[in-house]
């Protein structure tokens, strides 16, 4: 008999097999069967939530597929675990593509095939879905269209690879022993790295006992990849915690879902992370004295009992938002030179 976890991806398996080869109609079909009837979808700003399917895809898909006619999913990562608290989830990871032929968002179409990153969490009460948490990488398509309206990255941006090993679609059967280990090693780590800048410096995290030394971290658009300790310092952590040293300070307002399969850990939450901005040197920012909410979905690949590879996503477009930065808004102002785009208001004709 099948464990409840590897039933939950073999249910999945459906949507994923729709959005493959896209079809607007089988989409709706395949993630009507498996959603409960109010089920919630969050995703990244500026969509946000959306209850029930049909509500779903003609706010979110529907658009996509009209401005990418041969749209394509492709995941590179589909596993599945408990929480401690009791919840089952499925975390798949991977990539949206094809010929980007009209405008999505105002973002400038290209005639040239796309590719959006995905972190997507479904939580599952029996056989049905009653919650997606789900990021997409906005930022990335702007970068492609030559229409990113702020701050170079400080780490590489680059179409980010699936696992190194290629064995991210974890097959059943369900491994709990070995799940419950990565995700203690993840938890573990994570507890280690908001030691600092509170309790002193680099050296309290001690961030050689958990990574590998040629570890990989892959943000988002607008951070880009770092590689090794030290490129994860230069380019995402020494900036991101110089403007915000209050991390960790308030993880009693959050909710983290951790889970674990075989090699692989994943952690969700909406949000999950509170940090002040009282200093520059992140993103071009200067220091706001705001309180923001990030939303960050991650996945974690052990390898030789080290973290090998660790994909990131935070919704960047939710935290200009909070710090009153309408980022869409401004990149239509680059619209306005572009041929096909209002010239008052940069939106597409």
């Amino acid at each position: 008999m099948s464990d409840a976890h590897s039933t939950h991806k073999a249910l999945l398996a459906p949507v994923r097999a729709a959005m493959y080869d896209f079809d607007l109609d089988a989409v709706r079909v395949a993630l009507s069967a498996l959603c409960a009837p109010d089920v919630q979808f969050n995703l990244a700003f500026p969509f946000e939530t959306t209850v029930g399917v049909d509500a779903y895809v003609d706010k979110v898909y529907a658009p996509l597929h009209g401005a990418i006619p041969d749209l394509e999913r492709r995941d590179h990562i589909v596993m599945a675990g408990p929480t401690p608290e009791g919840h089952n989830w499925v975390g798949c990871g991977g990539y949206y593509t094809g010929t980007f032929r009209r405008p999505w968002l105002d973002i400038p179409a290209t005639g040239h095939v796309m590719h959006m990153r995905f972190h997507e969490f479904y939580r599952f009460e029996g056989d049905k879905i009653v919650e997606m948490q789900a990021l997409w990488d906005l930022p990335e398509v702007m970068m492609q269209a030559g229409a990113w309206p702020m701050v170079p990255s400080l780490g590489r941006e680059w179409h980010v690879p699936g696992p190194a090993t290629c064995d991210g679609l974890v097959p059943g059967p369900y491994d709990a022993t070995q799940g419950v280990a990565t995700c203690q090693h993840i938890i573990d780590m994570l507890t280690h790295m908001k030691r600092h800048p509170s309790q002193g410096g680099p050296e309290v995290m001690e961030m050689e006992r958990f990574w590998h030394p040629r570890m990989t971290w892959y943000g988002p658009s607008g951070i880009g990849t770092g590689r090794g300790i030290q490129g994860f310092r230069d380019w995402h952590q020494i900036p991101f915690l110089n403007a915000m040293p209050d991390r960790g300070a308030y993880v009693d307002e959050i909710t983290y879902h951790f889970f674990g399969d075989r090699a692989y850990a994943a952690v969700t939450g909406w949000p999950n992370m509170y940090q002040t901005i009282t200093h520059g040197g992140w993103l071009g920012l200067p220091p706001t004295d705001k309180k923001v909410a990030m939303r960050s979905l991650d996945f974690w690949r052990m390898e030789g009992g080290l973290i090998r590879e660790n994909w990131v996503m935070v919704d960047m477009l939710h935290m200009y938002d909070q710090i009153g930065v309408d980022v869409l808004a401004r990149m239509r102002e680059f619209n306005k030179a572009r041929t096909g785009f209002d010239r008052d208001s940069g939106r597409a004709l």
